[in-house]
C-alpha cells in the first residue's frame, strides 16, 4: 500500500489538482466549501496547533494556513510536496515527508487534526490510534472522505477497471458512514458526527455550478436521498 501511494504521487504530481476533481471551477468551488469545514469544525485560529494527514499539493493547507495556525503538512510522496512547498511560503507552515500510520510526532501535539480524502488510502486500525495518540487531550479531527453509497464511488470502487481509469490506487476504498461512526467510537472518541454532503460534481460546467449548488443544499436536507451525497465530512473529539 505504501509504495502504491508513493508511485501515484510521482505519476500524477503535475496533473494532480486536476485528477482529484480541484482545478475545475466547480472543483474550485467544493474546495473552498470543505476548506470552510475543516477551519470551522476544528475551530481553527492563531494559536492551534494543526495536523493535516496527506496533504497533497497543498490545496488545503494553503486554506487553512489563512488562518494563523501552526501546521505540519505530512504526506508520503516527495513530489506532491514539492508541489506544496512550491505552492506556500510561510514559517508557520512546515512540511513534513512520512507515513500517517507510523508517525513521529510525540503523544498529546496537536490541538486538530483534518485531512481530505486520505483515510481511504489508510488502514483503519493503523491510522486511528494514530490519530488518538497525536491529539492532545479534548483535540478534534476533521476529515472528508469519499462516500461509498455514492452511486459513482460505489462503481469507481466495485469495478477495478473503472477505478484505474480515474486514476485510483488498486487498495483505496470509501465509507459507509454508519461503519465508520462505529469503529470512531470503538477507538475511544467522542461527540462523533459523520454526515453525507455535497452533490456538487468537481466536472459540473461553470454555468450550472448555481442550480447544482441550491439543489444540492435542498437534497443534503432530504432523509435518504442525502446519503448518496459524494462526501462525507466527519469530526471527532479525544
Amino acid at each position: 500500500m505504501k509504495n502504491d501511494e508513493i508511485l501515484q504521487g510521482r505519476k500524477i504530481a503535475d496533473k494532480a489538482e486536476l485528477v482529484w476533481g480541484w482545478g475545475t471551477p466547480s472543483g474550485q468551488r467544493r474546495a473552498d466549501r470543505r476548506g470552510k469545514y475543516f477551519i470551522a469544525m476544528g475551530r481553527i485560529g492563531p494559536g492551534q496547533k494543526v495536523l493535516e494527514i496527506g496533504c497533497g499539493t497543498g490545496v488545503f493547507t494553503e486554506k487553512v494556513a489563512a488562518t494563523g495556525a501552526e501546521i505540519t503538512a505530512l504526506d508520503i510522496s516527495p513530489e506532491l510536496l514539492d508541489k506544496a512547498r512550491a505552492r506556500i511560503n510561510s514559517d508557520r507552515v512546515h512540511f513534513c515527508l512520512g507515513n500517517a500510520e507510523q508517525m513521529d510526532f510525540g503523544a498529546e501535539t496537536f490541538d486538530v487534526v483534518i485531512g481530505s480524502s486520505v483515510l481511504h488510502h489508510l488502514r483503519l486500525p493503523l491510522i486511528l490510534p494514530e490519530l488518538m495518540r497525536v491529539l492532545k487531550k479534548g483535540g478534534r479531527l476533521v476529515f472528508a472522505e469519499p462516500n461509498m453509497l455514492n452511486p459513482q464511488i460505489f462503481l469507481e470502487r466495485k469495478i477495478k477497471f473503472i477505478g484505474r481509469l480515474l486514476a485510483n490506487t488498486p487498495e483505496e476504498s470509501a465509507f459507509v458512514r454508519w461503519s465508520l461512526l462505529r469503529d470512531l467510537r470503538q477507538q475511544g472518541f467522542r461527540n462523533i458526527s459523520v454526515k453525507p454532503y455535497d452533490f456538487l460534481h468537481p466536472w459540473t460546467p461553470a454555468a450550472a455550478i448555481e442550480v447544482v449548488l441550491k439543489l444540492g443544499s435542498i437534497l443534503e436536507n432530504i432523509p435518504g436521498i442525502r446519503e448518496i451525497a459524494g462526501s462525507l465530512i466527519i469530526y471527532a473529539e479525544k
